[in-house]
């Protein structure tokens, strides 16, 4: 006695249209995670802050210290996230419009370096640059020349 076995598994649903060139769209990138790739492109990956918001960019650690030793990884990474010195990229909306606590008016502007706690506001890192966005009120300090100011 032979029995016949369809070659082809039972469709069980007919309706459904079955996808061409699957393999070829799953080894496809959807072009909103692309990285960009130049600087530009770059840029516009800056999340805009929102209410009283600034968003800061943490200033490039140095690889050695002044004696020429190198720094390691680790070092260079607790460096970065707990600096006080941040560069002011742009501010939200919001910023030093309340003329009760900000009398005197804005304590920055988009450009300056500016001194604030170690561990304020919330880190993001985007391309591997750590950027931070902190509250109007936590900028304690402008400073002209960031380049002398470690923490202590």
């Amino acid at each position: 006695m032979t029995i016949n076995m369809p070659t082809e598994q039972l469709e069980l649903f007919p309706d459904l249209e079955k996808p061409k060139n699957l393999k070829k769209k799953a080894e496809q990138v959807p072009p909103n995670l692309e990285k960009p790739k130049e600087s530009k492109e770059k840029a516009g990956q800056l999340p805009q802050p929102s209410g009283y918001h600034i968003l800061c960019a943490i200033p490039n650690v140095e690889d050695k210290y002044e004696s020429g030793l190198i720094k390691a990884d680790t070092t260079k990474h607790f460096e970065e996230v707990l600096s006080t010195v941040f560069f002011v990229l742009a501010l939200g909306p919001d910023c030093y419009k309340d003329k009760v606590r900000f009398p005197s008016g804005p304590w920055c502007k988009k450009g300056d370096f500016i001194l604030a706690r170690p561990n304020s506001g919330t880190r993001l890192k985007i391309f591997g640059k750590e950027f931070r966005l902190i509250n109007d009120d936590s900028v304690e300090a402008v400073v002209q020349d960031p380049r002398g100011i470690s923490r202590a």
